[in-house]
């Protein structure tokens, strides 16, 4: 039922606990109870809002930014990935299994140069890291499984 519940809430967070026990087949209190029992586990961490930042208000940024980093003695990766994720602008942070580089971390600013500050200022300048490759964003289809892209086709390729 564990799997059932995250898929469900994964889709709609905001799923009342009426309807999620309907579809599990259970009272909304069982559905209720399991749901706080994920969060007490620590299975469940939080819950956010998907946005389409073009009809917001469009002036977001997003990007990736790929570092390279040399990890530190008897801490790898964690010390330097728990400074970068204080920041306010960044979104997540990960350590990737093999390549060029061995964090991502996306970032949110009003704009590129907001970004690009970010980047020069305070990402590059933390003892550690290496290199930094930025990939801005440039439009979103579709996040944590949910379809942002609800444009109508463009007509101009249509014959």
């Amino acid at each position: 039922m564990k799997d059932q519940i995250i898929r469900i809430l994964q889709q709609n967070a905001r799923i009342s606990n009426t309807a999620l026990g309907e579809m599990l087949g259970v009272s909304a209190e069982e559905a209720a109870a399991q749901i706080k029992a994920l969060e007490d586990e620590g299975i469940i961490r939080g819950y956010s809002v998907i946005l389409d930042d073009d009809k917001l208000d469009g002036s977001t940024v997003c990007a990736t930014i790929e570092l390279k980093v040399t990890p530190q003695r008897d801490l790898g990766f964690n010390d330097i990935a728990k400074t970068i994720m204080m920041y306010d602008e960044v979104e997540s942070v990960s350590l990737m299994s093999s390549g060029a580089y061995d964090l991502a971390v996306e970032v949110k600013g009003k704009d590129l140069k907001e970004v690009a500050f970010f980047v020069s200022e305070r990402l590059a300048t933390i003892d550690g890291i290496l290199s930094t490759s930025t990939h801005f964003i440039l439009k979103k289809y579709k996040e944590k499984g949910i379809f942002i892209d609800s444009e109508e086709p463009d007509e101009r390729g249509l014959y």
